[in-house]
């Protein structure tokens, strides 16, 4: 007898459901969150990878990006050979991003048995189209898969036969979901799927993926030489922001592409190049190097498509400083580079370079594109030998725990505050909602999806509208059910002594828990009495910090009296004081952050006509870089009695890092360049720091902590903001002086600006005599919060 589709998805169907009744999954397995992408390996320790089919492909925050070639380009994730029956997995579940209206093939391959494969494997397919161009999440029920494949039996998938090629796309955060999945019509993704592939769809890729498993072996590397040369480090690719937010490579010298490529993604010491055009270029350099008798070239390693060519430019001055650069170019033709689409290792001699100058060297500056690149770290190699810089690990500071006090058994009961059945209001009658637009906030099926690219949008639900008094909850907890990504912190919100809305600050204040660290696949439980704030005064909880694109879903945010046996509470960590007010009564502080190196005399000409101390936050690279003068014109601030701290070492959003290395490098760099400028036993205070873009979250906060040995370091945003960034390139920039004073008026009295634009230095003036007219002392920062160790006033 012949059954139809729909009898054997209900025959599939009900044979998932009866193994899900003894379902061995407590968990979604996660197959590539591409934090192992440079070893060539998922996160099960499986090949995956594009065998060069794509133009280009890099691993970028959990996801991978590629530009399709043609019709034959296909992206691969193998696994030993899972039962996804037997062990309770009803789904696929990843994140893409494409053009909008596009579509492409995902292939579920499986075999005969997990016991006894043939080594011949079926290929199942299921089209996704119908794509919105942004960020979305796709979930693809098992038996939704044309072809009958063996969902005993799954060894791999592979996305292939994309909508349109040459264009950028991203898979991401691909997991096998534990438990039942709905299909799509009971979902609310706006993709549509369909198993049926058209004649013009099919898939054209005719090999298979690899079946062998690289867990036990690692690619060759050669270190570089011993005894008294160590490889000199041009770039190692291990920030973006010090790429492309302020145009420095590792040696603290100018790199660029001068806004001539699509694009540029730095992600895991790699370097994704997408050219615009031929015209598009990317250069970085030197300052005037001798690498005579010492370097004997430059080493990297490449992957690129096949076909793939550039042309290399060495530069070189006949005197440091002279604008007369010289140069000599080759092709990666003529230095006998052939690209495959694996990543290997890449270098010439500098000897190939006919007539090149090595005693200073300025640049290289790589052209003519035909395709994209992807780079590994670049370095000048010691000798003749070319050899390959290896990045050092860096040790990782212990967190800072705080003893919390044992709370007493919560004298009221527990209540859910929220429960997702209305998409305006909680399960309390109150305001439930995102910070602003960049949130995409889904509700569905009593619950909220909530994806983001931004970790500094936040999603907020109320307690109450002015203030609300927790202390007969303080031995309680907060649970959270959820699903899919928990990489987000969680904050309890405290209102202002007044509890008026309208008074600066509003919110006071808050202090914010990892998620990841309190919580399961499905639940979180966060003691009360973790959260440091006046819990007379609380306002809400809030979620934000995101540092994943992946989604999450919350379908109840409660109190609850007890926690669920066994259970395990991790310790609270430090995470330092947020601060957006002064404490001292009576008092303002000027809290200015870096900007054009030109202004700054004209700001210290200012306030010393003022006659007022103020504190400086102070990007680390840029205070390294002799040429902007910074360090001495900060050295000058600080002998005039103004506060120098910290503001990162590169200017990225510190809780939208992927791990907690990146924040430690920030944190351990900027201290590192402070010390270096003004003295490791200078009695510049590091324990004021100022989160670059206002970006707060629990990870930022406990590796300051950790890094600075200090439980209670202060973590400084502001509570008047002149909106320079909106303002001061407009035709308006007077509104400036008009968001001053509203701030100001409302009893902000920490200010947050840059000396950026001539605008805003001009108006500083200005936002002075506003800030006197208040009858408020000004001061510094730590004077303003009443630190002990800060300076007397006088």
């Amino acid at each position: 007898m012949l059954l139809d589709r729909r009898a054997i998805a209900g025959l599939v169907g009900g044979l998932l459901a009866a193994a899900r009744a003894n379902a061995a999954c407590t968990s979604n397995l996660v197959i590539d969150n591409f934090i192992k992408w440079t070893a060539g390996v998922n996160n099960l320790d499986w090949q995956n990878g594009d065998d060069g089919s794509m133009t280009a492909i890099a691993a970028s925050a959990g996801q991978v990006v590629f530009i399709p070639k043609d019709d034959g380009s296909y992206f691969y994730e193998s696994f030993d050979c899972q039962q996804a029956v037997t062990n309770g997995y009803g789904g696929i579940q990843f994140t893409v991003q494409g053009p909008a209206g596009g579509s492409f093939a995902l292939d579920l391959q499986s075999t005969e048995s997990c016991s006894n494969s043939s080594g011949s494997y079926k290929s199942s397919y299921n089209i996704v189209d119908n794509m919105t161009g942004r960020l979305q999440t796709v979930t693809l029920p098992l038996e939704g898969f044309d072809n009958e494949p063996n969902y005993d039996a799954i060894v791999g998938l592979v996305w292939e036969s994309f909508s349109q090629t040459g264009v950028q796309w991203t898979v991401g955060n691909i997991t096998l979901v534990c438990g039942t999945v709905p299909s799509p019509s009971q979902t609310t993704e706006v993709v549509t799927t369909r198993s049926t592939i058209p004649p013009t769809t099919t898939p054209t890729r005719s090999t298979t993926i690899p079946r062998t498993s690289t867990r036990t072996t690692a690619p060759p590397v050669t270190t570089s030489q011993p005894a008294t040369c160590s490889n000199l480090l041009i770039d190692d690719w291990e920030s973006q922001s010090r790429l492309t937010f302020l145009g420095y490579n590792a040696m603290n010298q100018p790199s660029s592409d001068d806004g001539t490529m699509a694009s540029i993604i730095v992600s895991g010491n790699r370097l994704m190049l997408r050219p615009q055009d031929t015209d598009s270029y990317f250069y970085s350099q030197f300052g005037c190097l001798n690498a005579k008798d010492k370097y004997g070239g430059i080493s990297m390693r490449i992957r690129a498509a096949r076909g793939t060519s550039f042309a290399v430019t060495m530069t070189y001055s006949t005197t440091c400083g002279a604008t007369n650069a010289r140069s000599v170019t080759l092709t990666t033709a003529q230095l006998k580079w052939t690209f495959d689409g694996t990543e290997r290792l890449y270098w010439f001699p500098f000897s190939a370079f006919t007539g090149l100058d090595t005693t200073k060297l300025d640049m290289i500056y790589f052209s003519n594109f035909n395709a994209a690149a992807v780079f590994g770290p670049m370095a000048f190699y010691c000798g003749s030998t070319a050899s390959e810089y290896i990045i050092p690990s860096s040790p990782s500071s212990p967190p800072v725990t705080r003893s919390t006090t044992v709370a007493p058994a919560p004298d009221a009961k527990g209540f859910v505050i929220d429960n997702f059945a209305n998409k305006d209001t909680n399960a309390l009658g109150q305001w439930h909602g995102a910070d602003e637009d960049g949130m995409t906030i889904t509700f569905g099926n009593r619950a909220m999806t909530i994806s983001t690219n931004s970790s500094d949008l936040g999603w907020n639900t109320q307690l109450t509208d002015t203030c609300t008094d927790l202390r007969s909850y303080a031995g309680a907890y907060l649970h959270i059910a959820y699903s899919g990504s928990n990489k987000f912190s969680v904050a309890l919100q405290q209102h202002n002594a007044k509890c008026d809305s309208n008074i600066k600050p509003y919110p006071e204040t808050w202090d914010s828990l990892e998620a990841a660290r309190y919580g399961t696949a499905t639940d979180i439980y966060m003691p009360l009495n973790h959260f440091n704030v006046n819990l007379t005064r609380v306002i809400g909880f809030a979620l934000k910090g995101f540092y994943s694109t992946s989604p999450t879903t919350i379908s109840k945010i409660e109190i609850v009296d007890t926690l669920p046996a066994g259970w395990k509470v991790p310790a609270k960590l430090a995470s330092g004081r947020l601060v957006f007010a002064c404490t001292r009564p009576n008092s303002f502080a000027f809290a200015i952050d870096d900007g054009d190196p030109k202004y700054a005399k004209r700001v210290m000409e200012i306030i010393k006509q003022a006659d007022i101390p103020v504190t400086f936050f102070t990007v680390g690279l840029p205070l390294l870089d002799k040429s902007s003068g910074l360090a001495d014109i900060y050295k000058e601030m600080k002998s005039r009695g103004h506060q120098i701290a910290l503001h990162s070492y590169t200017h990225p959003p510190m809780e939208g890092l992927p791990d907690t290395a990146s924040i430690d490098w920030e944190y351990n760099n900027d201290i590192g360049a402070v010390r270096q400028v003004f003295g490791a036993d200078s009695d510049v205070r590091l324990n004021y720091f100022r989160p670059p873009f206002g970006t707060e979250g629990a990870r930022m906060r406990q590796r300051l902590a950790a890094n600075l040995d200090d439980p209670n370091p202060y973590i400084v945003q502001w509570s008047v903001d002149v909106e320079d960034w909106l303002w001061a390139e407009s035709d308006t920039p007077q509104k400036q002086l008009d968001a001053f004073k509203r701030d100001a008026a409302a009893g902000g009295n920490i200010v947050v600006m840059h000396y950026l634009y001539n605008s805003t230095v001009e108006l500083l003036p200005e936002f002075i005599k506003v800030a006197k007219a208040t009858g408020k002392r000004l001061m510094r920062v730590d004077q303003c919060m009443e630190d002990p160790r800060a300076p007397p006033l006088t």
